[in-house]
């Protein structure tokens, strides 16, 4: 069995591409196992086994790895081989209020960069957040929305932040997955972005930052909310819980 076969080609496109095609088809199959939890926190992965599985080799095993290694989904330990990271409740606290205040502390900069062509690409990503919900295809929501959000964000221009952004999306995501019992339904968590994209059109900052930081806030629902404020959005976010 090829590797390409593991992972459709549609979701390897929608994944940023940093290594060799093969590498990254590996790569991507295994992201997407560690954050809907086929692959389980503690797990040992080891090349030889990988590279059995996916008939290729060990390099391009050890390449996939040191990609998940550099987004935190696994541990490289001395001695030890690979294992899958942990995802703990301290960690998504933490990951939670650094996106949020990564997210939420430049919409000036935003609003001063936005137009039509960002706004269309959103409404793009909200359209495919939503085809996947109907597919109940959850690993293909969670790409088209954490590209939403860092689309969002890569208009206030501040690149060296970025990946800052991009991992704390990835926990976040993998920690509502595999703890919020029940799981938010899938369309539900599509039409979350609506208010977001409607504060862009309105260039309304305190709503935007209003609503953005409910959004952020209720990802997981920890019991109260991470911050004060959170209630401060309108009654239509209030629903999104």
């Amino acid at each position: 069995m090829a590797v390409e076969s593991f992972t459709s080609p549609s979701v390897l496109d929608l994944v940023p591409r940093q290594s060799s095609r093969r590498s990254h088809a590996v790569f991507v199959t295994l992201q997407k196992e560690i954050v809907l939890g086929a692959l389980e926190p503690g797990q040992a992965l080891t090349e030889m086994e990988l590279a059995q599985r996916f008939q290729c080799s060990q390099s391009t095993v050890r390449e996939a790895l040191m990609q998940l290694s550099e987004e935190g989904l696994v541990r490289r330990m001395p001695h030890r081989g690979t294992l899958v990271a942990p995802c703990g409740a301290d960690d998504a606290r933490a990951l939670i209020a650094i996106r949020r205040d990564v997210e939420c502390s430049y919409l000036e900069r935003v609003l001063a960069n936005v137009d039509g062509d960002v706004i269309d690409r959103l409404g793009d990503e909200l359209n495919a957040m939503r085809n996947a919900a109907r597919d109940t295809d959850e690993y293909r929501l969670s790409v088209h929305d954490r590209a939403f959000h860092t689309t969002l964000f890569a208009t206030a221009d501040l690149p060296l932040v970025v990946p800052i952004l991009t991992r704390c999306l990835i926990h976040n995501h993998r920690f509502k997955i595999l703890n919020s019992q029940p799981n938010r339904a899938l369309e539900e968590t599509a039409e979350r972005h609506v208010p977001i994209i409607e504060a862009l059109r309105e260039r309304d900052l305190e709503r935007l930052h209003a609503v953005l930081g409910h959004h952020i806030s209720t990802i997981v629902d920890f019991g109260p909310d991470l911050t004060d404020d959170a209630a401060a959005a309108s009654p239509q976010t209030d629903t999104d819980r």
